[in-house]
């Protein structure tokens, strides 16, 4: 049997809802430990603004992490970022659609002016495409053009669900202990050669990275 359109819709609107009701449940269950978060948290608590970015494939719990705040969001512009964009605003993101192959230089613009004007900026530095944990230029040039400190964000999942994706995107089992370790507050000196600026692009590879791996060893 053939669905018409109405039909189509109201199953996709079931099918999202649901999954967002899944989404806040599951990350309810979690067991939160957060490392070196006093200097983010401060920020947050004085109203002041920060860019904050995570790898792609730990994604999930660091957007619930700073639901319901002043935040924008970046997602891509493919059906794929559609699922994302709406469980964003669900949350009470502002939502940007973009990536470095579309729609960027226009995204990178209004991530800009928003951490500038209005709140803080969060992304995944090797969103939305890939290649995994390579990191590219947004969240520094945001940080440098806007003024505000850039923090890092290791995230780990203890008992986790790898999927087959290009980035092997994590899903927490319910109950599953999750540590998030931020690094140290990093200033982007508007100043700075383009040169210069690749270079601080590739220690926040670095230092991500190894956010990553310290995140990891549970005990």
């Amino acid at each position: 049997m053939k669905l018409n359109q109405f039909s189509k819709n109201v199953l996709r609107f079931i099918g999202n809802y649901s999954l967002l009701w899944a989404v806040n449940i599951l990350c309810a269950t979690l067991r939160v430990e957060v490392l070196n978060g006093k200097a983010i948290a401060e920020l947050e608590k004085s109203g002041k603004r920060f860019v904050a970015a995570f790898w792609h494939g730990t994604m999930l719990f660091p957007w619930y992490f700073f639901r319901g705040q002043k935040i924008l969001g970046i997602t891509s512009q493919s059906k794929d970022g559609d699922l994302l964009a709406k469980t964003l605003k669900y949350w009470k993101f502002t939502v940007v659609r973009g990536s470095s192959s579309k729609g960027g230089d226009v995204a990178l613009g209004i991530m800009v002016d928003y951490a500038k004007n209005e709140g803080s900026v969060v992304i995944t530095p090797d969103g939305p495409t890939g290649p995994k944990e390579k990191f590219k230029a947004g969240a520094v040039i945001t940080a440098k053009k806007s003024g505000v400190p850039l923090f890092l964000m290791g995230v780990a999942y203890q008992n986790k669900i790898a999927l087959k994706s290009w980035d092997r995107f994590e899903i927490p089992k319910p109950f599953s202990k999750v540590r998030v370790i931020f690094s140290d507050k990093i200033e982007v000196p508007s100043v700075l050669s383009y040169e210069e600026t690749s270079k601080v692009i590739e220690i926040c590879e670095v230092q991500l990275s190894a956010l990553q791996k310290e995140a990891a060893k549970f005990n």
